[in-house]
């Protein structure tokens, strides 16, 4: 993932990359005032990051990603275990693979116990 920001804004629990949209499950993490990261703050970061990096691998410049960003707040453990396995089905249910083993830019990391 993101060097820098995966376990020091966020932790991030699961991606999924799909061929016109991605799925980033992550937990905000405190500052050291107390306050949680922003979903604003968090996703600003990353996808500033991302972008430049998409940028240089293709050698060119300008925006890479939209505006928008489409957000839902998890408030159970089983909800959060309930949406990881949800986004990584998303290759599935469009018909891209078979299985979710099949295809390459799922990403899942820890899942804490709430």
């Amino acid at each position: 993932m993101l060097p820098g920001e995966n376990g020091y804004r966020f932790d991030l629990h699961a991606a999924v990359v799909m061929p016109d949209h991605v799925h980033l499950i992550y937990s905000p993490l405190r500052r050291e005032d107390g306050w949680s990261y922003s979903s604003p703050e968090i996703m600003k970061s990353i996808k500033g990051r991302s972008a430049r990096r998409i940028n240089v691998a293709l050698q060119r410049k300008g925006p890479v990603w939209q505006e928008e960003v489409f957000d839902h707040v998890l408030r159970s453990n089983d909800s959060l275990v309930d949406r990881v396995e949800y986004v990584c089905q998303n290759p599935v249910r469009a018909a891209i693979v078979r299985t979710e083993a099949e295809y390459p830019w799922i990403w899942k990391g820890n899942i804490p116990v709430l």
